[in-house]
């Protein structure tokens, strides 16, 4: 075992000798433990055995910092960086990489051959890999076990889950011998407080020592409408706290971009940093900035020099960058951040803050998971450094101090697979294997291997209708079936209705003073005949005949329950692999498979990485981007790659070129509308020209002031929606079958993109 400077902790002597002994291995241990240095081990043998190893992440800024921190360590020269719009020395032994790029080279399309790709290649980390759980992206992941090469071992590291031993029986089953380490070991354990508004000059104790609610916290008073809006804000008070308490530096999680600006220009004014701190962050700042020019009237700055920042993805990630450096040099005392900051990124923090153990959603207010809630307070406790972390939880009306305890002491959640085909897994299934072969990788995934807890809601509602069936079984007295008993009902009934008939018919005619019609007569000779008939049956005399008839009403509707059930468990069963045919039926319809094997325009498709790769496919072989200009086609890409934004903004007018061309590529979303809805396919489909005109303006040499004083948005959204353009543009550039003319033009677009701050990580 490679040699640490340091005594390791028993959970990572396991962990290395599992990858001495050449089995994959997966790492469940809380934030802040020490999993990358598991990774570090399996990193040196490699370079020892001259063999490779790939270190994939679930974020972009997450590989850069990697491949940052391990350049640093190892020498630039050994490792690579390869994310959407990066590739630096991707022939290195340590290639640094999203979990996306890693995917994309195992399906061997435009990445070059799978042979090629992991050529030498011995390890692959996967950090982070309880974002299988991400509902957009969590396919990635088991997409990348699947289809890994089982000659290569797999180090897993996640976060702390519920059913690691399932994730670790799934690898084991789809790839190769993988073994679990699992911990709950804290390096430096947590202490949890609670700020009640009611005693703000102080921070109190959450639980007792024997792990009791503390009883001097009181919940908070509801206030609604004005009254909430003009409630006072506390953080100062909270902040207050943690320096006397000598609790700083903190991260303080809020649920929204404008309270974390707000927060941090309400706690400029708290003097957290001494005098010679603030002549070092000075000296920082103007380094950094002289690097990054574009930063220089950043309105935060003022704030940073009081030792307090803010971090959401608002802001432009080079300015991110900076408040991380400071943050990790400890001269920043205080970020308050999204909860996008718990994903990973390097900074520990002595403590954290959460602001709420609620959150607003699109349905109303819902009660953090206990995983999100362990995610934000494991970023507390520096290892090294402190003897303890310190999570403060803020009083809010929406959560009871019962709700905090419970989620404090609660275990993490499971992972749930978010597996779901798209057109692109189809069509590179397609490529390289037969429609059974494509099945069976299907049925590898995490999401069929764990459909038992899946469906266990289901099979309960099953066992118990079955049960209910069984206790409504009834012993008839003269030992008739309920064949027997449903014939008399019918019976019965029949004739109920027909009496009332024939009396009608009396009535009439003799209120006409006429006599009966033969036909009349003879019906009712019929119904006198069904009354003699129903008079055979037992059931006409007997005292449980109703109890009877009503058990059979019953267990008629149960068993209409049962079938629907039933149904509803066999489509959960399938689910993955009849979402493949449903997608491989639209394919087939417009013409991408021919025989279950991808046409030109497949191959086409095959290579396009987006929410909808036949959209996009569409699109191109329509021929509307062709006779685009740089700048036109940059924005018409923009209204395809732009969500649905749940924020009102202002419409900025786009130019003529680009709304008739938006208006024909309408035209190409209705008919594949039609398609998908009959195969009940749902992919989206975005056409939001919000930031068109802004890309536009960009890509014909406006100036970043210029592009932001447009729009009322943060500057980090602005940058990302461009970003997202540079990616399907830069796919244009790679994928076969493109017109020559549009690959020019998405060159051009993205070289003038390409610019600061858009360009800079």
């Amino acid at each position: 075992m490679y040699d640490f400077p340091f005594e390791l902790d028993e959970f990572q002597k396991d962990a290395c000798n599992c990858i001495n002994e050449g089995k994959s291995v997966v790492v469940c241990a809380p934030t802040g433990a020490g999993k990358t240095v598991i990774a570090q081990h399996a990193i040196h043998r490699a370079l020892e055995e001259g063999k490779r190893i790939f270190y994939t992440t679930p974020l972009k800024a997450l590989s850069n910092q990697k491949y940052y921190d391990f350049g640093e360590k190892y020498g630039h020269d050994k490792v690579g960086l390869l994310t959407g719009d990066t590739s630096i020395n991707r022939n290195a032994q340590i290639v640094v990489m999203t979990t996306e790029v890693f995917r994309n080279m195992l399906y061997g399309t435009n990445f070059g051959s799978v042979t090629d790709n992991m050529k030498d290649v011995k390890y692959v980390v996967l950090d982070e890999v309880h974002y299988m759980n991400d509902e957009q992206r969590g396919t990635v992941w088991e997409e990348s076990i699947i289809y890994c090469p089982t000659n290569v071992q797999i180090i897993a590291l996640s976060a702390t889950v519920a059913n690691a031993d399932e994730l670790t029986d799934w690898i084991n089953t789809v790839h190769s011998k993988t073994e679990l380490v699992d911990t709950d070991f804290r390096p430096v354990p947590l202490r949890f407080y609670y700020f009640d508004s009611s005693q703000p000059s102080k921070l109190l104790p959450l639980l007792t020592p024997s792990g009791q609610l503390n009883k001097k916290i009181k919940p908070e008073k509801r206030v609604f409408g004005k009254k909430l809006q003009n409630k006072r804000s506390y953080v100062k008070d909270i902040i207050r706290n943690l320096k006397e308490n000598d609790m700083l530096p903190a991260i303080y999680f809020t649920f929204s971009r404008k309270k974390c600006d707000e927060q941090m220009e309400k706690c400029s004014s708290l003097e957290l940093v001494t005098k010679g701190e603030q002549a070092q962050i000075k000296q920082f700042i103007d380094e950094y900035i002289a690097e990054n020019p574009h930063l220089y009237n950043n309105k935060h700055i003022e704030y940073l020099l009081q030792g307090v920042a803010s971090h959401h993805a608002g802001l432009l990630p080079a300015w991110k960058n900076l408040v991380e450096k400071l943050f990790q040099k400890g001269l920043i005392k205080v970020v308050f951040a999204t909860e996008t900051l718990a994903a990973g990124i390097n900074m520990p923090a002595r403590s954290t803050v959460i602001s709420s153990t609620s959150k607003r959603t699109d349905s109303g207010h819902r009660m953090l998971t206990a995983s999100e809630f362990l995610q934000m307070s494991g970023r507390a406790g520096r290892r090294g450094m402190d003897e303890v972390g310190y999570v403060t939880v803020v009083g809010t009306q929406f959560q009871s101090p019962e709700e905090v305890a419970e989620l404090v002491l609660s275990d993490a959640n499971p992972l749930e697979s978010r597996f779901s085909p798209s057109y692109s897994m189809v069509l590179n299934l397609l490529q390289r294997f037969s429609l059974d072969e494509a099945k069976e990788l299907i049925l590898k995934s995490f999401g069929y291997f764990s459909s038992g807890s899946r469906l266990q809601p289901l099979l309960k509602a099953q066992e118990q209708i079955d049960n209910e069936l069984k206790s409504r079984e009834f012993v008839c007295p003269y030992k008739l079936c309920d064949t027997e008993l449903q014939e008399y009902d019918k019976l019965r009934h029949i004739y109920v209705q027909n009496r009332q008939t024939y009396k009608k018919i009396c009535k009439q005619e003799k209120s006409k003073n006429r006599p009966l019609s033969p036909e009349a007569v003879e019906f009712g000779r019929q119904t006198k005949a069904m009354l003699e008939k129903m008079h055979g049956f037992h059931c006409d005399t007997c005292k449980f005949y109703k109890k009877h008839s009503k058990n059979l009403e019953v267990l008629e509707r149960f068993s209409v329950r049962k079938n629907k059930l039933e149904k509803e468990i066999e489509k959960q069963r399938d689910i993955f692999w009849n979402k493949f045919l449903a997608h491989r039926s639209v394919l087939k319809d417009m013409g991408y498979l021919r025989d279950d094997y991808p046409t030109e325009r497949g191959v086409t498709t095959s290579q396009i990485r987006s929410e909808n790769e036949l959209f996009i496919a569409e699109i191109i072989f329509s021929n509307v981007l062709d006779n685009l200009s740089p700048s036109q086609l940059a924005a018409v890409v923009c209204a395809l790659t732009t969500e649905d934004l749940r924020i009102d903004i202002p419409y900025l007018p786009i130019s003529e070129p680009v709304r008739k061309t938006l208006n024909l590529i309408r035209n190409v979303r209705r008919k594949l509308e039609k398609v998908q809805s009959r195969y009940s396919v749902e992919a989206p489909m975005y056409i939001n020209p919000y930031f068109s005109s802004l890309i536009e303006l960009w890509v014909e040499g406006a100036e970043w002031e210029t592009i932001t004083e447009q729009i009322d948005m943060g500057e980090g959204d602005i940058v990302r929606s461009f970003k997202r353009v540079v990616d399907v543009l830069r796919q244009f550039t790679t994928i076969a079958n493109v017109p020559e003319t549009l690959v020019f033009t998405a060159r051009e677009a993205i070289e003038k993109i390409q610019r600061e701050p858009v360009d800079i990580d």
